[in-house]
């Protein structure tokens, strides 16, 4: 057989460059649930507060109709538990909404929620997830989806006076421009990379939800799910451990 017609080994993919946090100061995390930043991105973000980098997380639900008691005493509880988390990774600013946990729904007052928050803390960077159906752990749940893309466009919203103008007037949240999206569930750009140090804070935020994790008895231990993550991620990093973002920038 000639050797122009044999068959090519696809090329190996190139490693995903580092992000570049020049201009970061400060990141918001947009997720429907607790513990929905615990699986990976808690690493991250534990590496930029050790780096002087503001975190807060914004929690769309609290999180009460995902375990196995009833809704008024779950939220409460994974309430405590997801402070717990946050104090693992130095997260001081955590506020969390009161949407319908497990029936979440994009629509203008989702939008709307969202982009009060990201006027009130000002972030440079907003992380959430991506809003795709189908993700790499299989089809996303529908709050994730839902959650992903009104934070999408709560960020473009945030920055507009004319949406939501009650916002400017009533409230006086004057618009924010955020600089960059950071998409979860979405195939990677850029990697942060995390060190020993960060892993083991990530592993204790994913274990301070304890209770919500004893209703889950299938779910892996909190130390092999999360150091799985850091390792897959970092290998397509050419690094030990990192996490993959999807950075989209809206501003420069």
């Amino acid at each position: 057989m000639d050797t122009q017609d044999a068959p090519q080994s696809p090329a190996a993919e190139p490693p995903l460059p580092p992000l570049d946090e020049t201009g970061i100061g400060r990141v918001l995390v947009v997720v429907a649930h607790p513990d929905d930043a615990e699986y990976g991105t808690s690493a991250a973000v534990a590496s930029w507060v050790s780096r002087g980098i503001e975190v807060g997380y914004l929690l769309l639900t609290a999180g009460e109709a995902g375990m196995q008691r009833p809704p008024e005493e779950a939220g409460p509880l994974r309430a405590r538990e997801q402070r717990a988390a946050c104090e693992t990774v130095g997260v001081e600013r955590l506020t969390i909404l009161d949407f319908p946990d497990g029936v979440l729904e994009y629509g203008l007052e989702l939008r709307r929620a969202i982009a009060r928050e990201i006027r009130a803390f000002r972030p440079d960077a907003v992380v959430c997830g991506s809003g795709q159906l189908e993700v790499a752990w299989g089809f996303d749940h529908a709050d994730h989806r839902a959650a992903g893309l009104a934070a999408i466009d709560a960020a473009r919203d945030a920055d507009n006076r004319w949406v939501f103008p009650e916002l400017l007037h009533e409230e006086d949240l004057a618009p924010w421009s955020v600089q960059r999206l950071l998409l979860t569930g979405a195939r990677p750009t850029h990697a942060v990379p995390v060190d020993e140090d960060a892993a083991r804070r990530a592993i204790a935020s994913l274990s301070a939800h304890e209770a919500y994790l004893a209703d889950l008895p299938w779910h892996p231990s909190p130390e092999d799910l999360v150091t799985g993550l850091l390792a897959d991620q970092g290998r397509r990093a050419g690094l030990p451990l990192a996490v993959a973002f999807a950075e989209h920038r809206l501003r420069e």
